[in-house]
């Protein structure tokens, strides 16, 4: 009877520890299930928020760069800018260097195709309004292109202290390029300033100046009418103390600052109707305040062969633009240099000379038109990844 009983508390007792396992193990497989349910929704949101990321920097929906232009031939974005400091340098180099094949780096590089058309010259721009020089890159010339340039605009150099000049290598004959744009120009009558406002359907609170019907009439008789078609198609000529014309054309037609020019001429030429502005008449423009600056890679490596056939090798090449207006006028400074030393085999004037082309073609060129064509544009847009 007692080995009966002790047989039966027995199997009591394994029953209840198999129980026990039994519950153990159905607990620590339920938190292992929950606990990879969250670990595989916060990779979900992980792997969520990195799709995100990359959709949010694909380069095509970047819609605030900035470009730079030299000439008035070439494409541009949707924010753009162009003045003739570039090309005043570079029609100085062709002649300083007329053993060089400038044609030949055509095909590789865009830059060079445009800026050998030369399509603006120093005579397109009052001498008052541009100051350039070259030689060889010594301390003595750039205390005298600061001495100068302050002399001529009271203004100082923003990019000089980028240069070495220093000459480390005897056997280098160092040379920079230096041009320096500088206008300032003042309406005939101040416009009024205007109640902040949209600008598109994207930005709110933008500042304006203009006219409108309060406007004295003085201040309306500085704008001539290009055309106006419609709101949101036209195009008006601001008169300035100086020669000057500040020109704005509303929703401009072309790929290229010359494209766009010459459609607004077209248009200009059709147009029959009123070209004065009447009473009733209401203008504003947003105020602008922009300072970028661009280093033209595409050029680097480039080598020229002077009147000796000495070689020489683009090492840099910068440009800047400066650009204000408001209701009072406007200011432009636009500097650019390029530097260049002497090659190591430009002793060998025997040998067919070397051609580094460079692959890598960005559509930034930069240009200003003077006299007969506009000698400043921007479309703002901000490219600043370089190699």
């Amino acid at each position: 009877m007692d080995e009966k009983k002790t047989i039966k508390i027995n199997l009591k007792t394994f029953l209840f520890i198999a129980i026990i396992i039994t519950l153990t193990t159905i607990i620590i497989l339920a938190g292992f299930l929950s606990e990879s349910k969250k670990l595989a929704s916060e990779n979900s949101e992980n792997i969520g928020e990195y799709n995100n990321i990359k959709e949010e920097t694909k380069p095509e929906e970047l819609s605030d760069e900035y470009l730079i232009v030299p000439t008035m031939n070439d494409k541009i974005s949707k924010n753009s800018s162009w003045c003739g400091t570039i090309q005043l340098i570079w029609n100085d180099m062709k002649k300083e260097f007329p053993k060089t094949e400038f044609d030949e780096y055509e095909s590789k590089l865009d830059i060079v195709k445009n800026l050998n058309k030369e399509d603006f010259t120093q005579e397109m721009l009052s001498d008052e309004y541009y100051y350039k020089t070259h030689g060889k890159r010594t301390i003595e010339l750039k205390e005298k292109i600061e001495k100068e340039i302050k002399e001529k605009f009271n203004q100082t150099s923003d990019i000089l202290n980028q240069f070495d000049w220093s000459k480390e290598d005897s056997l280098d004959d160092n040379l920079i390029f230096y041009t320096m744009l500088y206008k300032k120009f003042e309406f005939l009558n101040k416009f009024n300033t205007l109640e902040n406002g949209k600008f598109g359907n994207k930005y709110d609170n933008i500042e304006y100046f203009g006219i409108d019907d309060k406007t004295e009439n003085v201040v309306r008789d500085q704008i001539d009418v290009l055309y106006y078609n419609s709101e949101d198609d036209f195009a008006v000529v601001v008169n300035t103390k100086s020669n000057d014309e500040v020109i704005f054309c509303k929703n401009p037609k072309g790929n290229t600052f010359n494209e766009i020019y010459e459609n607004m001429k077209d248009q200009e030429n059709k147009y029959t109707g009123n070209k004065s502005v009447n009473e009733n008449d209401q203008f504003k423009a947003p105020k602008i305040d922009f300072d970028e600056e661009k280093h033209f890679d595409e050029l680097k490596g480039i080598i020229l062969l002077d009147k000796e056939r000495r070689e020489f090798e683009i090492d840099e090449a910068i440009q800047t633009i400066k650009f204000s207006l408001d209701e009072k006028g406007g200011e432009i400074k636009s500097e650019a240099a390029v530097t260049m030393k002497t090659s190591l085999v430009s002793d060998k004037e025997n040998e067919e000379p070397r051609y580094f082309y460079l692959d890598d073609t960005f559509a930034v060129f930069l240009r200003e038109k003077g006299k007969e064509r506009p000698y400043f544009a921007t479309r703002i847009d901000d490219i600043t990844k370089f190699q």
